[in-house]
């Protein structure tokens, strides 16, 4: 081939060739930088873009890896979205905050707005509770506080996609977590009383009744 016989359009694809090339060359950060300029405020929103989307606390040197920035500068970004969120400067707070749980960082719903989350959820949840679930709802309204572990014991099942079916609902609510073994013990939520039309547990009605023999690991109410 000629250089008489190279068309525009071939020019123009060898063009694009070379730049696909050298952008594989550069690092994410790099690329970045030569899209948009590098400023406090563009690291901020890197940083907050990532917050949104993980699902689990994420560590100050996980970020600065990620977006190839120093650690004082993450650290920074943190504290300045945090102090945005929390209403810096006499602004009103956001319903969602950061929390540093676990070694790292994570966006949180405030716990002011917690009541308007369970509103949606059993607003975009209308749909009956399984035979499982309803079941397990029983074991832990009858013998509250009790863990995953007790209540699997009692069912002779898995109960871990159920439980947190019933939180997800706001049905019930973590109390406390045991010291010793880390299990988390769970009771019923106030929303449970609402659904099920009565003013407290002790409303609740006798399961005695219904108990095969003495030797049932329900309690009477």
């Amino acid at each position: 081939m000629t250089l008489d016989d190279v068309t525009p359009e071939a020019e123009e694809q060898e063009a694009q060739d070379v730049v696909v090339d050298e952008v594989s060359e550069l690092s994410p950060a790099e690329f970045v930088e030569q899209l948009t300029p590098v400023t406090a405020d563009n690291l901020r929103s890197a940083v907050e873009a990532i917050l949104m989307i993980t699902d689990a606390p994420i560590s100050i040197i996980a970020i600065a890896t990620a977006l190839e920035r120093p650690v004082t500068e993450i650290r920074d970004a943190i504290n300045s979205l945090k102090s945005d969120y929390d209403g810096a400067d006499g602004e009103t707070p956001r319903g969602f905050e950061l929390r540093e749980v676990g070694g790292g960082w994570r966006m949180y719903v405030r716990a002011d707005f917690d009541w308007a989350v369970k509103m949606f959820v059993a607003n975009e949840n209308p749909t009956k509770l399984s035979q499982a679930a309803l079941e397990t709802l029983a074991v832990i309204a009858y013998k509250q506080p009790i863990s995953r572990g007790q209540i699997a014991s009692i069912r002779a099942v898995n109960v871990d996609s159920v439980v947190r079916t019933l939180h997800s609902r706001g049905l019930i609510t973590e109390l406390y977590t045991d010291s010793e073994s880390g299990a988390i013990h769970y009771g019923t939520a106030p929303l449970l009383l609402e659904v099920l039309g009565i003013n407290s547990l002790d409303e609740l009605p006798l399961i005695s009744p219904y108990l095969p023999d003495a030797n049932s690991n329900f309690d009477a109410v």
